[in-house]
């Protein structure tokens, strides 16, 4: 394989997840016209934003598996497929109901993207220029973010919110073309049928309810309860949404533990890969031994759902705390910080990745010392920038702190896959964005909708950039224990 189909690959990949990224936040930029013409809480609208999050969390750890063991190509062209029907979906719904349907279903495309692209990447470019690599796949989750919120704001103003989702659903059916053609570096061309996946990975009905009955019941339990409340207190109240999402939370955590129950406790025990796995489920236990069982993994694992929470609940809350702190229009606000933090997201994506290269070749803790690094100071800026109500300093704060927080993006997946054996990288790229997410921006979303409405937006969102801090400081415990499980890793 050349190296220039290496870079073509490489772009392709990134530009799919500028995709990924601007399908998924341009509901940040439409959350005032959504609210006004639904007639919806701040509440209601962080659930919107964690309808998408939720299933993603849950979809992406299987997805992992299924990547790593067959066609990675198949499983991205088939993610992007889905989750630009439900964003051209979306704008065409009449409820919230209906729209908060839609946006799980994005999440379940975007789940599929996720891990299978990092593990392509990283069998692209192994070695020192993985990092790098990683920075340019990760820029998409800047550009792609911030040009969400842009392009969001643009298109509201100019046709409605409605037209918005339309128009940035339609560019990816193209990109699932394109990708499903991709040599796979590592692997033989293989087809992935409905047929070959049942066999393969020996799902059936039994299997399935015997390892996903607690959430299963509490999705049950939990559509009860919600159309008890609904009945009883009228469709405008926010007690089922919340009685729902909160029922299954609980159904959901029960499952993990469920499986990390499971998790054999003999760190040395391997299952080949080859002959001894029986079943999807067997590789998800595998993956969580991993993980447990390597602690720079758990030093990333628990930073990143701290970084998640705070990065990207300051993305989603962001357009309406400028618009309404600093009397803005939606789509005046989503230019602001789309225009800015294109500028400084890619820059400070891109500066990650390269510093974090240049100190691995002085010391090996130097991704994760980069990631610290990066939200330590951006961290207080953010702080400040919250406070901050003349505009003017607001996009020069605001420029700053960003481009310092976008350091992360390429070296903390970079790490992952520095102490993670070859075989199993998607699994546990899977596992790593199920536990971010559920862990972080899950709740974060939701939670300053709440704290919003009883206390303001502009106390609740100083929540987010605290915890973010948190999240350097947890990562930098790992420069303790990198060293060692790389080491492993190569023998």
């Amino acid at each position: 394989m050349t190296p220039g189909y290496r870079w073509y690959a490489l772009g392709l990949l990134a530009a799919i997840n500028l995709l990924n990224y601007i399908d998924r936040n341009v509901i940040y930029a439409l959350f005032e016209p959504i609210k006004r013409d639904l007639s919806l809480s701040d509440a209601q609208l962080g659930w919107l934003g964690s309808a998408y999050i939720l299933v993603f969390s849950v979809a992406a750890l299987p997805f992992g598996v299924i990547s790593d063991l067959r066609s990675r190509r198949a499983v991205i062209a088939w993610g992007v497929t889905v989750w630009s029907a439900f964003t051209f979906f979306s704008g065409l719904v009449r409820s919230y109901w209906q729209l908060f349907t839609c946006r799980a279903a994005v999440g379940i495309g975007e789940a599929a993207y996720g891990p299978a692209a990092s593990s392509l990447v990283a069998d692209y470019f192994p070695g020192e220029r993985r990092a790098m690599a990683m920075g340019i796949l990760a820029s998409g989750v800047s550009l792609g973010g911030v040009s969400g919120l842009l392009l969001g704001g643009f298109l509201e103003d100019l046709y409605g919110w409605r037209v918005a989702f339309m128009t940035v659903g339609v560019p990816g059916f193209v990109c699932a073309l394109l990708v499903a053609r991709l040599i796979d570096p590592t692997r033989p061309p293989a087809k992935l049928t409905v047929r070959s996946f049942l066999r393969d990975f020996h799902i059936g009905v039994t299997s399935l309810l015997r390892q996903l009955w607690p959430l299963l019941a509490s999705i049950a339990i939990g559509t009860g309860i919600a159309y008890w409340l609904d009945r009883t207190y009228g469709t405008d109240s926010r007690l089922d949404v919340a009685a729902f999402s909160a029922v299954v939370g609980v159904g959901l955590a029960i499952n993990i533990l469920y499986w990390v129950l499971r998790t054999p406790a003999d760190p040395a025990e391997e299952i080949p890969f080859a002959a001894g796995i029986s079943g999807t489920f067997d590789e998800i236990i595998h993956a969580g031994k991993t993980v447990l069982h390597t602690p720079t993994l758990v030093y990333v694992f628990v930073a990143g759902a701290m970084i998640s929470f705070g990065t990207n609940g300051i993305v989603g809350w962001g357009p309406t705390f400028v618009s309404r702190e600093l009397q803005l229009t939606s789509s005046e606000g989503a230019a602001l910080l789309g225009k800015w933090g294109l500028i400084s997201g890619v820059s400070g994506t891109l500066f990650g990745g390269f510093l974090a290269d240049w100190l691995r070749r002085r010391w090996v803790t130097g991704r994760v010392i980069t990631v610290g690094l990066g939200l330590l100071l951006g961290g207080p800026l953010a702080v400040w920038l919250l406070t901050i109500r003349d505009p003017e300093l607001f996009k020069l704060v605001f420029t700053v702190a960003f481009f310092c927080m976008s350091w992360y993006n390429g070296p903390i997946t970079a790490v992952i896959f520095d102490v993670v054996p070859p075989r199993i990288s998607a699994t546990v790229a899977g596992a790593y964005l199920l536990f971010i997410h559920l862990a972080g921006d899950a709740i974060a979303l939701p939670l300053v909708g709440m704290l919003s409405d009883q206390f303001g937006l502009d106390r609740a969102i100083l929540l987010l950039p605290l915890v973010s801090m948190m999240g350097g400081l947890v990562i930098l415990g790992a420069t303790r224990t990198a060293g060692k499980d790389m080491e492993r890793v190569r023998v």
